[in-house]
């Protein structure tokens, strides 16, 4: 298990903790042109999807975000994407999907800072909030995307209804996250419990594992240049390199990732 989950005992604590890490993440980053911190994606055979060249350095990243993406349609549709981190997904997103408005939202302000100055694109937005205190006004979203984020959320539960009170009646929800095994009952009792139904699921780990895979040379030296060696630990885990605990539990069967698609009653 990741050292991080040690340290969260309590609710308070989990979110300090967060808050402190993904400013420092964002400053000690500044200038490597990293626009996507979530895991990565590829199928067999390899998904091959298009991408533009400023695009395929990321491509594994890119891929989850397309993977979830493709749950519902998103052209036309208002989008909110909570925990936008740097804004690589939203961007792509937008560019691909053609939403009619599309809004990032993330508790990390420097990195709110980082996705306006890095993603100027028409019908795109960022705002600095809080995943369990959505600063929207009821049934404001045809579709809510969250990658990778949920399981850092003090109260999961509280999450998902305050994202069915800012989805319009028949909003999509389009997620995906991972749980360590002892987490998993939990996790499943809050979907089932929450107010949406679930339109889709799917085990997704044998692409995640692909992706981490095509990913993890360059994330370590990333994290090798950027992160002190004290830190490497945890840095490999949030990358996700090869070798490293998530990796390795999720190898193992113990974590499972999944997307879903969840639709508001």
């Amino acid at each position: 298990m990741p050292l991080i989950d040690h340290l969260l005992g309590s609710r308070t604590l989990r979110k300090a903790l967060w808050k402190f890490w993904y400013p420092f993440l964002t400053k000690r980053l500044h200038g490597e042109g990293v626009v996507f911190l979530n895991y990565a994606y590829e199928t067999d055979p390899p998904l091959g999807i298009p991408l533009a060249p400023e695009d395929e350095p990321d491509r594994a990243c890119v891929q989850l975000y397309h993977h979830v993406g493709t749950l519902a349609g998103l052209r036309g549709r208002t989008v909110l994407e909570v925990s936008c981190g740097h804004g690589g997904g939203a961007s792509y997103l937008t560019r691909t999907f053609a939403p009619a408005a599309y809004t990032g939202l993330d508790l990390n302000p420097a990195g709110i800072a980082f996705c306006r100055k890095r993603h100027a694109l028409a019908g795109l937005d960022f705002i600095q909030g809080d995943a369990e205190n959505l600063p929207f006004a009821d049934g404001s979203f045809d579709a809510v995307v969250n990658v990778e984020a949920s399981h850092c959320y003090p109260d999961f539960p509280r999450f998902l209804s305050e994202v069915a009170r800012v989805l319009k009646p028949g909003g999509h929800v389009l997620y995906a996250d991972f749980r360590f095994s002892e987490s998993i009952p939990a996790w499943e009792k809050a979907i089932a419990e929450c107010p949406m139904e679930v339109a889709g699921m799917r085990d997704i780990g044998p692409c995640v594992i692909r992706g981490m895979e095509q990913n993890s040379v360059r994330s370590q030296e990333l994290l090798d240049r950027k992160l002190p060696e004290f830190l490497h630990g945890l840095g490999r885990d949030f990358a996700g390199v090869k070798g490293s605990r998530v990796y390795n539990a999720l190898v193992a069967g113990n974590l499972s990732y999944r997307s879903y698609h969840f639709v508001k009653r």
